[in-house]
């Protein structure tokens, strides 16, 4: 998964309540992302006749990669989030770790960064599976209508 270096401007100082409710809307956006690439593969599973051919094998090809890379991204950031969420006792402690609860913050704008690009990554792939599909579609309905003529 890329990643774009980007500087934040403004911070919003985030109290360990906020952090752990980022926390937990993240894994359950992740949780959702998981189930729809299933519901993605077995989409492109139940059309593999009409994607073996020539016209768009090559795109859905290409589909069929970014979704497993997807998968295994999808993967990844669940496993850094639910560590990261079992870091906040940090923060919660009542023991004054300056340097650690620092980190901590810094780790959760990082993640606030990337689960939004991963997020935005799964919206255009999706939109190109769609895009496809239709393609496909359009294509069927056109050759059933031209077989009743």
């Amino acid at each position: 998964m890329k990643t774009r270096t980007q500087t934040i401007k403004y911070v919003k100082w985030l109290s360990a309540d906020e952090m752990h409710h980022n926390t937990m809307d993240w894994l359950s956006e992740l949780a959702f992302t998981h189930d729809e690439l299933q519901f993605f593969e077995e989409l492109i599973n139940s059309f593999t006749f009409q994607l073996v051919d020539t016209q768009w094998f090559s795109k859905s090809k290409l589909l069929v990669g970014q979704i497993s890379q997807t998968e295994k991204s999808n993967k990844d950031l669940v496993k850094i989030i639910t560590k990261h969420r079992n870091e906040l006792k940090i923060m919660v402690d009542q023991v004054d770790q300056l340097s650690e609860e620092e980190n901590y913050k810094k780790e959760h704008m990082r993640l606030i960064v990337l689960v939004r690009d991963f997020l935005a990554e799964v919206k255009s792939l999706k939109s190109a599976l769609f895009g496809l599909i239709q393609e496909v579609l359009k294509k069927d309905k056109q050759k059933r209508l031209l077989d009743k003529l």
